[in-house]
C-alpha cells in the first residue's frame, strides 16, 4: 500500500515536471520565433550608440560676397543620460570630469536637474571646450564612459551692428512656434536648437538650417565604441546672398545717424509760434511755453532705403535706433539683457516707442508721408479725368470746403484749410497764384490738393483710395523680411474700427468726412505708409508703371561656398541654386499720366518756383553737380502731435532719371522738421555717393562686443556734411 502511494506521488511529480518543462519549452519557442525580432532590437539598442550630427547653418553674404553672418566651430563635452542615471555613477563621473572641463560638480549637477535639456541628445556639460581637452577626453574613454565631444556651430556677425535689421539674429524656439518646428524635425526642447528670430535669419530659416545627420556605433559594456554601424552625414544649410551692398549700407547708417544728431542741436531748434485761438485771441501754440521760445527737435529715429527700381532689389536699408545682433548670443544674463532691451520704462511705464531698437522703421514705421504722397493723389486725379495736365487752380493760400454749409462751419466745424506758412508776410500762408498739377507738385501747394480731396469725397465710390492702392499702399509689399506693416488707406470701415479700438476719439464720426479725404490727399490724417511702400510707389513712377516686389535676397547657393579673400566667399566657385527673379505687377502709366507728375518732381529739384516762391528742394540741390545722377523727387512734412512744429516728421523720396542707374532713395526722419531740411539732405548725399562723387569708407570687421555696454548698439562715427550744403539755412550745420 505504501508502495502504491509512493508511486502515485512520483507520478504526480513527473506530471508536474513534464508540465513545467512543457511551459519552459513553449516559452523558449515563443521567444525564439514570435518575439525574436523585437528582442534582437532590444539587444541591439543596448549595445549601440546614436550620435546626432548637427548641420552647419548656411552663411549670409552681401552683394559683394562679404560674409555678414557666418559660423564658428564650437566643441561641447556631453554625456549620455543612461550612463549617469544612477547617483553614484553620476557623482563619480562628474568628479573625474570637473578638473578637465574646469566646471564645478555642482554646476554639472544643476544641468542634470534643470529639466530643460533634451533626453534624446547627450547632456551638454560645457560648451567651448578646447581642442586639446577634447582630444584628451577622447583618448581616455575608459575613464569617461558615455562622454563624447559634440561638434556644433555658433553664429557670428563679423560686421555688426551693420545691417542688423536686415540680417536678423538667432534665438530659442518659442512655445508659439514649437509645433511648427517639431513638424520640420527640429530639436524643440527648451535648450534645443536656435532659429532665426528676425530679419533674413527668420525669413530664410528653412533654407539656412540644413538637415541633421546621425552616426550609429556599436559600443561595449563600458560604452566604448567598437565599430561604426551606419553613418548619415548632415546636410548643411544653403548659403544666401543679399542684394545689400555693405559699403553703401555703412554709409547710409552713418549718414542717418549723423543727420539725426545734427537735428537735435540747439541751432536747429524751432520757436513756439503765436497763433489765433478759437476765441479770436492770439497766444502761444503750446501754452506751456512762451511765444518764441525755441524747442529742439527730438529727432529720435529714422530710416533710409536705396532700391533698384528696375529689379526691386534693395541695396541699402538703414533703420535707427539699431542694435548689435551679437547680443543675442553673448552669454549675458537676463538682467543685463533686459537692461539693453528693456520692455518698459525705468518706473514701469510703457516704453517710449521712439527708443525701440528692434523695430525696423523702413518696413514697420506707421507714418503719415506728408506732401511726398501728393504724386499719387495727382495720379488718381489724372487717371479718373478729374484733372488734366493743364487744369489750373488759383491758389490764394487757403481752401474752404464747399460741401459743408456755412452755418455748420460757424458752429466750430473746421472748414478752412491753409498752405504752410511763408516768411513774407510773416505768419501768413503761402500764395502760389495760378498753378497746374506740375507747378503744384513743384511748390507743394496744399490747397490744390485739398480741392482734389474734396472732389473725390463728393464722387461716388472710392476713386482716390482705389488708385493709390495700385501703387501698393494699404498692403504689404511682399518683401522677404518678417513683420512688415500693411499701411492704411482710409475707408469708412477702417475709420469705424479705429474709433472702436479707441485709436480715434469716441465722439469721432465712424464714416469718412470731407476733411478725411482732404488730409489723405496731402498724405496726412488716417493715411499711413512705410518708407518702403513709398519707395515702391516712387519706383513705379520712375519705371513707367511696374510695381516691383522689393527683395533683400538675390541668390541662393549650394552649401559650403568656398572662402575667397579674408572675410569674403568666392562666389565664382559657388554652385548657384536659385537666382531671385524680379516680381512685378503692371499698372496703367501712359505718358499722359506720368509726364505731368514727372515734370513736377524734376522741377521740385531744379526749380523754378512760381509767384516769387522757390520750390521745396531747389535750394538744397542748387549746388548739385552736373556729373551726378539726375533725380526727380518730392519733399514731405508730416505734422505731429499737437501740430507743434518740433513734432513734425521729415520725408523725402526721389528717383534717378538715368535708366542706367535706376535707383530710388527714400528717407524718413521722425520729429526732425521740414522734409527739405531733414530727410532731403540725406537723400541728396546718398545720390552723390551712388554717383561716385562722395567716396565711401572701407568696411572693416567690428571690434569685439563690449558686454559691459549699456546700449543696444554703439554709435557709428559721423560722415562729412558737405553734401548737405544748401542756400536754405535750415540745412546748414549750425556753428554752435
Amino acid at each position: 500500500m505504501a508502495a502504491d502511494k509512493r508511486a502515485a506521488r512520483l507520478g504526480v511529480l513527473a506530471l508536474v515536471a513534464a508540465l513545467l518543462f512543457g511551459v519552459v519549452g513553449v516559452r523558449l519557442w515563443f521567444l525564439q520565433t514570435v518575439q525574436a525580432d523585437s528582442l534582437q532590437q532590444t539587444v541591439d539598442a543596448r549595445k549601440t550608440k546614436v550620435v546626432p550630427l548637427v548641420p552647419e547653418r548656411g552663411r549670409i553674404f552681401d552683394a559683394d560676397g562679404r560674409i555678414v553672418a557666418g559660423n564658428e566651430r564650437v566643441l561641447t563635452a556631453a554625456v549620455d543620460w543612461d550612463v549617469i542615471s544612477r547617483d553614484t555613477d553620476r557623482a563619480e563621473l562628474f568628479t573625474r570630469l570637473s578638473g578637465w572641463l574646469e566646471v564645478p560638480v555642482d554646476e554639472m549637477e544643476a544641468r542634470y536637474d534643470a529639466g530643460v535639456y533634451s533626453r534624446y541628445l547627450p547632456l551638454p556639460l560645457k560648451e567651448g571646450v578646447s581642442e586639446d581637452v577634447a582630444i584628451a577626453i577622447g583618448e581616455r574613454g575608459e575613464d569617461f564612459p558615455g562622454v563624447s565631444i559634440v561638434e556644433g556651430w555658433r553664429r557670428v556677425y563679423p560686421y555688426a551692428p551693420l545691417a542688423s535689421h536686415v540680417v536678423g539674429y538667432m534665438g530659442a524656439i518659442t512655445a508659439e512656434d514649437q509645433q511648427h518646428y517639431q513638424d520640420l524635425g527640429y530639436d524643440t526642447s527648451v535648450e534645443g536648437e536656435k532659429v532665426g528670430r528676425s530679419g533674413v535669419e527668420l525669413s530664410m530659416e528653412e533654407t539656412l538650417h540644413g538637415k541633421w545627420g546621425q552616426a550609429v556605433y556599436e559600443v561595449d559594456a563600458n560604452n566604448r565604441i567598437v565599430r561604426e554601424i551606419s553613418f548619415e552625414a548632415p546636410v548643411n544649410g544653403m548659403d544666401v546672398q543679399l542684394s545689400i551692398d555693405l559699403d553703401l549700407q555703412q554709409y547710409a547708417e552713418r549718414l542717418l545717424q549723423t543727420q539725426l544728431r545734427l537735428k537735435r542741436l540747439p541751432g536747429f531748434a524751432v520757436p513756439n509760434p503765436e497763433v489765433e485761438k478759437p476765441d479770436g485771441t492770439r497766444g502761444p501754440l503750446d501754452p506751456t511755453k512762451a511765444v518764441g521760445q525755441r524747442v529742439p527737435y527730438k529727432a529720435p529715429a529714422g530710416s533710409v532705403i536705396v532700391m533698384n527700381n528696375q529689379t526691386g532689389q534693395i541695396s541699402a536699408m538703414a533703420s535707427y535706433p539699431t542694435f548689435d545682433n551679437r547680443w543675442f548670443d553673448s552669454g549675458v544674463g537676463s538682467a543685463k539683457f533686459d537692461q539693453i532691451f528693456p520692455r518698459q520704462g525705468p518706473n514701469g511705464e510703457e516704453l517710449d516707442p521712439d527708443l525701440s531698437a528692434l523695430t525696423n522703421r523702413a518696413i514697420q514705421g506707421q507714418y503719415n508721408m506728408g506732401s511726398s504722397f501728393k504724386p499719387f493723389t495727382a495720379y488718381a486725379a489724372l487717371a479718373t479725368g478729374r484733372l488734366g495736365p493743364n487744369t489750373t487752380y488759383n491758389d490764394q493760400g487757403t481752401y474752404k470746403l464747399t460741401s459743408i454749409a456755412d452755418d455748420v462751419c460757424a458752429q466750430g466745424v473746421r472748414c478752412v484749410f491753409r498752405n504752410s506758412t511763408c516768411p513774407n508776410p510773416p505768419g501768413e500762408p503761402c500764395r502760389y497764384g495760378t498753378v497746374n498739377v506740375t507747378t503744384a507738385l513743384a511748390v507743394s501747394s496744399d490747397t490744390f490738393f485739398y480741392k482734389l480731396g474734396e472732389e473725390f469725397y463728393n464722387t461716388p465710390g472710392t476713386q482716390l483710395q482705389d488708385n493709390v492702392r495700385l501703387f501698393g499702399f494699404g498692403a504689404d509689399t511682399g518683401i522677404d523680411l518678417p513683420f512688415e506693416f500693411d499701411g492704411r488707406v482710409p475707408t469708412d470701415e477702417l475709420k469705424a474700427q479705429l474709433v472702436e479700438d479707441s485709436v480715434l476719439a469716441q465722439g469721432e464720426t465712424k464714416n469718412l468726412q470731407p476733411g478725411d479725404l482732404l488730409q489723405m490727399a496731402i498724405g496726412q490724417g488716417l493715411m499711413a505708409a512705410t518708407p518702403l511702400q513709398l519707395a515702391v510707389g516712387y519706383s513705379a513712377l520712375a519705371n513707367g508703371g511696374h510695381v516691383m516686389t522689393p527683395r533683400v535676397v538675390q541668390a541662393i547657393y549650394a552649401p559650403e561656398t568656398p572662402d575667397g579673400l579674408p572675410g569674403f566667399a568666392d562666389l565664382t566657385q559657388a554652385t548657384l541654386v536659385q537666382s531671385i527673379a524680379p516680381i512685378t505687377r503692371d499698372i496703367p502709366m501712359s505718358p499722359e499720366l506720368r509726364d505731368p507728375i514727372d515734370a513736377g518732381l524734376r522741377r521740385n529739384i531744379l526749380g523754378p518756383g512760381t509767384n516769387d516762391h522757390s520750390t521745396t528742394a531747389e535750394e538744397l540741390f542748387a549746388d548739385y553737380p552736373a556729373g551726378a545722377i539726375p533725380v526727380a523727387g518730392k519733399t514731405g512734412t508730416a505734422q505731429g502731435r499737437g501740430n507743434y512744429p518740433w513734432n513734425d516728421s521729415s520725408a523725402f523720396a526721389a528717383y534717378s532719371e538715368d535708366p542706367e542707374q535706376p535707383y530710388t532713395v527714400v528717407s524718413y526722419l521722425e520729429k526732425s522738421g521740414f522734409g527739405s531740411t531733414g530727410a532731403a539732405p540725406v537723400v541728396k548725399c546718398m545720390f552723390l555717393a551712388l554717383s561716385g562723387i562722395t567716396p565711401l569708407d572701407p568696411v572693416v570687421v567690428s571690434e569685439p562686443l563690449d558686454t559691459t555696454s549699456e546700449v543696444p548698439a554703439e554709435s557709428l562715427p559721423n560722415v562729412g556734411t558737405e553734401c548737405m550744403a544748401s542756400t536754405n539755412a535750415g540745412t546748414i550745420r549750425p556753428q554752435d
